[in-house]
């Protein structure tokens, strides 16, 4: 799930992260240079195949030493923590202590959305990033309150989530996700 508001501006900062101009991205596209401005502004949503191509490119994929470093960091860390793409929700690495409340393989919900499993506090806290500065050049980290869930494949905790957005080297952007106060599963 992309929220609809977040593509224009996710877009931009990837073109200029990325140096591709609005027309050269158009003639990739087989768009006007108008309609990928409109895209960036918000004032027309991509459809079809375009918005399929466009998430492909604006999806997180770690590629170069320093974002694998952050992958294998977070798989190292004993505190629970995951990694997903930004933009789709994908799993991108996730910690044992991440994994203590999953009752599937690490391997079985690699590269899929976790959005499914989001809470409607989790839904909430989504809703309100924008407007707390989560698009902007430096984002602030920004702490959700959630319930507890259980689902067949994982339990979420009821307490606090804490989001860190960061910029991978091919400017698409990863979401740090780590448990701030959390009860303790019955």
């Amino acid at each position: 799930m992309q929220r609809q508001e977040w593509f224009g501006p996710t877009l931009r900062r990837w073109r200029m992260l990325n140096r591709v101009k609005q027309s050269s991205l158009a003639a990739e596209m087989g768009v006007s240079q108008t309609t990928v401005s409109r895209w960036e502004s918000g004032r027309l949503v991509p459809e079809g195949a375009h918005a399929q191509r466009l998430e492909r490119l604006l999806s997180a994929r770690p590629k170069s030493s320093a974002d694998h470093a952050l992958s294998e960091l977070v798989e190292t860390s004993r505190q629970p923590a995951h990694l997903i793409c930004d933009f789709t929700h994908r799993l991108l690495a996730a910690s044992a202590g991440r994994l203590e409340d999953w009752r599937v393989p690490l391997s079985d919900k690699l590269g899929t959305s976790l959005w499914r499993y989001a809470t409607e506090g989790i839904r909430l806290g989504e809703a309100g990033l924008a407007a707390r500065g989560w698009m902007d050049a430096h984002p602030p980290e920004v702490t959700v309150l959630t319930e507890r869930m259980d689902h067949r494949d994982l339990t979420i905790r009821a307490g606090e989530i804490i989001y860190t957005r960061i910029a991978l080297s091919d400017g698409s952007f990863a979401r740090l996700v780590r448990d701030g106060a959390r009860q303790k599963l019955a």
